[in-house]
C-alpha cells in the first residue's frame, strides 16, 4: 500500500516535499488510520521550530535529516488487528502531515486509547491519546473544524491562565500577549476575560493584523509591534507567542522592573525567532518556558479528570461564542495543499482571519 507524507528538512524548515511511501503489512495488535482532516495553524509552526528540542520530530519518523510536522485532526480506522477497535471507527488526536498512520492501541477505554508504539513512549501522554468519537463528550459533528483549529491551542491558553491566576498574576495589572492574532493568544485572552476580569488584556500584533485583532473583541487594547515604546507603563506579565527576539527584548526594555513575569510559549515568527530564550534580555525577569503538556498533567492531577474536564469544557464553550464568526473556515483538498499551506504559514503569509482545514 502506498501512502503520502510531507517531509520537512529539519535544518531548512522552508523546504518541504510531498513523498510516496510503501507501507508494510499491519502489525499484530495494530490499527491503520486513514487521515480524514487536520488543521494547519501557528501551533504546527512551533512544533517545527522547536522540533528536536522537544521531540516533536520523534512522533512520526522520517528519513535522516527530515521530519514530519504533527497536526491535530480526525481519522478513520480502515484496518484493525486489535480486538477492541473496529473498522469504521473514527478518532481525534495527534496525526502526521500524511494520509495514513499506524498505531498500537493500549489502555483502551470506551472514550479513548493510547498509542503504545515504542518510539512514542518517551513523549507526553497528552500527545499519545486518541479520543474515540462515538463516546467522546467533547465531540460535536458540527464543530469538528473548530476543534481542530482552536482546540489544542485553546487548552494551552486555558492552562496559561490557570497558572497565572494560581500565581495571582505575579502582582500584575495587565497581561501583554504577542502574536495576538494567533489562536492560542485568543484562547488565553478569552479565558482571562472569563476568569480574571480584573486583568487588562493587551494584544501586540503586526500592523496589518491590528484591525482583525480588535474585531475579535477579546482584548482591552491592541497595539502594533512598532508601538511598544509608547505603551503605558504598568505592572505587567508578558506571554510571548511570537518567539521574536527583537520584540521580546523591546518589551523587556520598555517595562523593565514593572514586568513581573515573562512567559515563552510559541514561535510564530520564524524569521526572527528567539529559540525560546535566545534573545539578549538585559532588563526585567528572565523569560521562562511554558510547556503545556506538563501543566496539563499537573492540572488534571490536581482537579481530577472529571472536574478538570468540566472546567475546560465550560471555558471552551464560552470561547466558541467569542470566536464565532472571527475566523472563516477554509477547506483544502489533498496533501499537497497541506504542504503549500505549511510553507505559506511558515513564511508568515496566511491571513489570521482564516482557519485552514486540510482533507488529505
Amino acid at each position: 500500500m502506498t501512502i503520502q507524507q510531507v517531509h520537512v528538512r529539519k535544518d531548512e524548515l522552508t523546504n518541504a516535499d510531498l513523498v510516496h511511501v510503501e507501507l508494510t503489512n499491519l502489525a499484530e495488535g495494530a490499527v491503520r488510520l486513514q487521515i480524514e482532516s487536520f488543521s494547519v495553524t501557528a501551533n504546527n509552526i512551533t512544533y517545527a521550530v522547536v522540533g528536536d528540542g522537544f521531540k516533536y520530530w520523534d512522533f512520526f519518523p522520517a528519513p535522516d535529516g527530515f521530519g514530519i510536522v504533527p497536526m491535530w485532526g480526525h481519522a478513520k480506522v480502515i484496518e484493525s488487528n486489535h480486538p477492541d477497535i473496529v473498522v469504521g471507527e473514527r478518532v481525534y488526536g495527534y496525526l502526521p502531515m500524511a494520509t495514513h498512520l499506524d498505531v498500537r492501541p493500549g489502555r483502551v477505554s470506551d472514550g479513548s486509547f493510547m498509542d503504545m508504539t515504542d518510539y512514542r513512549q518517551p513523549m507526553s501522554p497528552v500527545y499519545n491519546t486518541y479520543q474515540r468519537l462515538a463516546a467522546d463528550p467533547e465531540h460535536d459533528p458540527a464543530r469538528e473544524p473548530e476543534r481542530m483549529i482552536f482546540g489544542p491551542l485553546f487548552k494551552t491558553g486555558f492552562l496559561i491562565e490557570y497558572f497565572m491566576r494560581d500565581q495571582d498574576w505575579f502582582g500584575a495589572q495587565q497581561v501583554i500577549l504577542t502574536s495576538a492574532s494567533s489562536k492560542t493568544a485568543m484562547g488565553l485572552a478569552s479565558v482571562a476575560r472569563q476568569n480574571s476580569p480584573s486583568i487588562k488584556r493587551v494584544g501586540l500584533t503586526s500592523a496589518g493584523n491590528v484591525d482583525f485583532v480588535e474585531s475579535t473583541g477579546l482584548y482591552d487594547r491592541v497595539r502594533s509591534y512598532d508601538e511598544v515604546g509608547g505603551m503605558v507603563i504598568a505592572d505587567s506579565v508578558l506571554v510571548d507567542f511570537a518567539g521574536n527576539a527583537k520584540v521580546l527584548a523591546r518589551v523587556h526594555e520598555h517595562f523593565e522592573a514593572t514586568l513581573k513575569y515573562s512567559c515563552l510559549v510559541g514561535a510564530t515568527h520564524l524569521e526572527a525567532r528567539s529559540t525560546f530564550g535566545g534573545a539578549d534580555i538585559r532588563k526585567g525577569p528572565k523569560p521562562t518556558l511554558f510547556f503545556a503538556p506538563d501543566h496539563a498533567v499537573a492540572f488534571f492531577k490536581e482537579k481530577g479528570p472529571d472536574e478538570g474536564g468540566k472546567l475546560v469544557a465550560a471555558a471552551w464553550h464560552e470561547f466558541l461564542k467569542c470566536a464565532e464568526g472571527t475566523v472563516e473556515i477554509v477547506r483544502k483538498q489533498g496533501l499537497d495543499a497541506a504542504r503549500e499551506t505549511y510553507l505559506e504559514m511558515i513564511g508568515g503569509s496566511v491571513d489570521p482571519s482564516k482557519g485552514i482545514v486540510i482533507e488529505p
